[in-house]
């Protein structure tokens, strides 16, 4: 059976990196605690200076940038484009990755995954949206105030970062949103 649940950003726990390098504000995540065991995991991270990246052999990442001026990686010795908001970027979790701010400190959002337990698909969406969807775990993360989201039956309204989480969803689901979000669909192997 399907459960529909709201996340709000005030109430995501804080956590240092895993290189130390700074903290993330953890959204949600499959299984596991702390940095091991989960098969998924949806954060925000605060990026106050430019460095390196914790490593995460097994994950794939996908990164966007949500405040700030942006940034640029070097990812195994190959620079990216700059990345501005709401542009995400795809890399490999073990890659040896550096960040170079473009301006001062950032904020980013980051969906890392387990590529051989789990399909994801990241979409940012803007305006009126209307998609069907039959992900196992559908995530519709608010980039602005006021997002209104409508799933199957049910109507929510998030506030800037807030999360609204779709588990055990087992047919195709009608979702709409109006506001700029972004959203996650992850299907298990």
């Amino acid at each position: 059976m399907s459960q529909l649940k709201v996340l709000r950003a005030a109430d995501y726990p804080r956590m240092p990196w895993k290189n130390g390098g700074g903290s993330t504000e953890e959204i949600t995540r499959d299984a596991g605690t702390g940095l091991e065991g989960f098969g998924w995991r949806l954060s925000i991270a605060d990026i106050a200076e430019s460095g390196g990246f914790s490593s995460f052999a097994g994950y794939e990442r996908v990164i966007s940038v949500l405040q700030g001026d942006g940034m640029t990686l070097n990812v195994d010795g190959q620079a990216t484009r700059p990345l501005h908001p709401l542009d995400p970027f795809a890399f490999s979790g073990e890659s040896h990755v550096y960040c170079t701010l473009l301006g001062g400190p950032i904020r980013d959002f980051n969906l890392i995954y387990a590529p051989q337990r789990y399909r994801a698909r990241l979409q940012w969406m803007g305006g009126q949206q209307q998609f069907f969807s039959e992900a196992g775990t559908v995530l519709v993360f608010s980039a602005a105030p006021g997002l209104a989201i409508k799933i199957g039956e049910s109507a929510v309204d998030l506030g800037l970062y807030d999360c609204l989480q779709l588990s055990g969803n087992i047919g195709l689901v009608d979702i709409s949103t109006r506001g700029q979000c972004c959203v996650i669909e992850l299907a298990a192997h």
